[in-house]
């Protein structure tokens, strides 16, 4: 089974930040974001994202840093074999993991 990891900041702001790798299996046409609902599903229900819409690139609250790149987690296809770098936005208020200030 082909595979996709994920290297996801996890914590708060009050608690600070670790990176955890996931590793979610590859399906074709996946996104990012469909990932992260695989490990919340399977793995970690704790795992905290915003988004509204699923794969829709509608609503724009799924934005995060993708190697180093603001991207929308919705929009981004992952491939076979990936190894992906996943931070909250850094030019708003960290909140908890993937979440940050939506104002």
């Amino acid at each position: 089974m082909t595979q996709v990891k994920l290297n996801i900041v996890r914590g708060d702001a009050e608690n600070g930040k670790e990176m955890i790798e996931y590793e979610v299996p590859y399906f074709e046409g996946m996104s990012l974001l469909d990932a992260i609902f695989w490990i919340r599903e399977n793995e970690d229900p704790s795992l905290s994202v915003r988004y509204s819409c699923r794969s829709a690139n509608a609503c724009k609250e799924c934005m995060a840093m993708v190697d180093g790149k603001v991207e929308f987690l919705c929009s981004i296809r992952a491939k076979e074999g990936d190894f992906v770098q996943i931070e909250p936005l850094k030019t708003r208020p960290w909140i908890k993991d993937l979440i940050t200030a939506m104002e």
